[in-house]
């Protein structure tokens, strides 16, 4: 067998540097039945790797819920307090909600991962919890079809608080509707006096 010649330098891959992420890992956008378009997998990923990273322009609470004021739709995601969100232009915008999710997000020195929290299988859709906490009047209504699906995009904690503010709002009104029976029963009139 003839004796193989070494690949030019030039050819020849550095020992230090790390190979791609796209040949590590591949992420595809097609149709979810979650919500609309959803981000899958093309090969397995492991408990811990980081899957993508929610990258885009930083805006405020303020400016965000003014540029976004009409729009049904938004790939804001919230940072730390909440005051500073990320207007998400990057794979992971495409990343849907599950309440039985494979992935999480975590904050690491100002930029935002998401994260498999379990094995991944190649074909298998990437999600993770949206945990909202801000949302006004809107249901947020959950579309993961999971066993234990909260219903919501809500956090749990957001959930107990919303319930909280609409038993006391719910005690309120009654009350404000009991007083205002209570005002408009009628008086027995009293006898009008004869002059005698």
């Amino acid at each position: 067998m003839p004796r193989q010649e070494p690949l030019p330098l030039v050819l020849q891959r550095n020992p230090l540097q790390k190979k791609a992420s796209h040949t590590r890992m591949g992420l595809i956008i097609r149709s979810s039945s979650i919500h609309a378009a959803g981000c899958y997998t093309t090969t397995a990923i492991r408990k811990g790797a980081r899957v993508a990273e929610y990258t885009g322009r930083r805006l405020s609470k303020a400016e965000a819920d003014a540029a976004y004021e009409e729009s049904p739709i938004t790939y804001l995601f919230g940072l730390g307090d909440g005051s500073v969100v990320i207007d998400g232009h990057c794979t992971a915008m495409f990343i849907n909600h599950s309440c039985d999710a494979n992935c999480e997000t975590r904050e690491e020195d100002d930029r935002v991962w998401v994260t498999a929290i379990r094995n991944i299988a190649p074909g298998e859709e990437i999600t993770y919890d949206y945990c909202l906490y801000d949302g006004g009047d809107d249901e947020a209504i959950c579309n993961c079809g999971a066993a234990k699906c909260r219903g919501t995009m809500y956090s749990k904690e957001e959930i107990r608080r919303r319930k909280a503010a609409a038993k006391k709002a719910a005690i309120k009104a009654r009350k404000k509707a009991a007083k205002k029976k209570r005002g408009k029963r009628k008086t027995p009139k009293k006898a009008a006096r004869v002059p005698t």
